[in-house]
C-alpha cells in the first residue's frame, strides 16, 4: 500500500534520507528511529518529515519507497492490547486512546503526534500537557450529525484531543468544521478553504 499521512516508516540505512540539511538531524537520527510521511507531491519519492526530543526539531526530506524496511498506521497504534501494554499506559493521552479504542466505531480511526510516536517506538516524547492527535478516514461524505458520538466521548477524555478527517481530497479539523461549517483542507499542494472537504474546490 502506497504510504499515506502519519504513517510512520523505518529506512533501510541514514543514506536513505534525502534533502534534509539540518545539522540536528545528522546528529541524533539514525535508521533505527521512522520518519512520518507528510503532505507534498513528488512522483518518485515519498515526501517524509524527521522529529527530534524537542518541538522545534523538526526537518523535511523525502524517501525512496524501496528504501522502507517496516511501515506503521496511525490505525495500528488503536489497538487495545499494544496501548495496554505500553510503557506509558499511565500517561493521559494513552488513557484516553484507550477509551476510544474499546468502543466501536463506523470509521477506521487512529492515533498521530507524539502519542503515535511514544506508542510506535516506545521513546518518551510525552509530557504532562501532551494531547492527543487523531486522525479519522472518511472516505465517502458524512454529516455532522454522525460525529456526536465521537465528539460526547472526546469532551469527556483526560486530555484534550484534535481530531483530523482524512478525506479523498485531504484533511480537515473536527472541530473546525463543525463549528463554521468550512475548513481548511490540507492537501498535497497546499492548503485550500472549503466547505466541502470531500471536494477540493478553491
Amino acid at each position: 500500500m502506497t504510504p499515506r499521512p502519519h504513517d510512520l516508516l523505518w529506512l533501510r540505512d541514514r543514506a536513505s534520507l534525502h534533502g534534509i540539511t539540518d545539522a540536528w538531524v545528522a546528529t541524533l537520527w539514525h535508521s533505527g528511529l521512522p520518519v512520518v510521511v507528510r503532505r507534498d507531491v513528488d512522483d518518485e519519492r515519498i515526501p517524509v518529515g524527521v522529529r527530534g526530543m524537542r518541538r522545534e526539531q523538526r526537518a523535511a526530506g523525502w524517501v525512496a519507497a524501496e528504501a522502507v524496511v517496516k511501515r506503521v498506521t496511525p490505525e495500528d497504534l488503536t489497538d487495545l492490547n499494544l496501548l495496554l501494554r505500553s510503557p506509558f499506559v499511565s500517561q493521559q493521552p494513552v488513557q484516553a486512546a484507550i477509551q476510544l479504542a474499546q468502543r466501536r466505531w463506523p470509521w477506521a480511526w487512529g492515533v498521530t503526534g507524539s502519542t503515535g510516536y511514544a506508542l510506535a517506538t516506545e521513546i518518551p516524547v510525552l509530557h504532562a500537557a501532551s494531547d492527543l492527535d487523531l486522525t479519522l478516514r472518511a472516505p465517502e461524505p458524512l454529516q455532522p450529525a454522525q460525529f456526536t458520538a465521537w465528539q460526547a466521548l472526546i469532551a469527556q477524555l483526560p486530555c484534550r484531543a484534535d481530531t483530523q478527517v482524512e478525506t479523498p481530497a485531504g484533511a480537515f479539523s473536527l472541530n473546525e468544521w463543525l463549528r463554521d461549517g468550512r475548513v481548511l483542507l490540507k492537501t498535497n499542494q497546499g492548503p485550500r478553504l472549503v466547505r466541502d472537504p470531500w471536494h477540493r474546490e478553491a
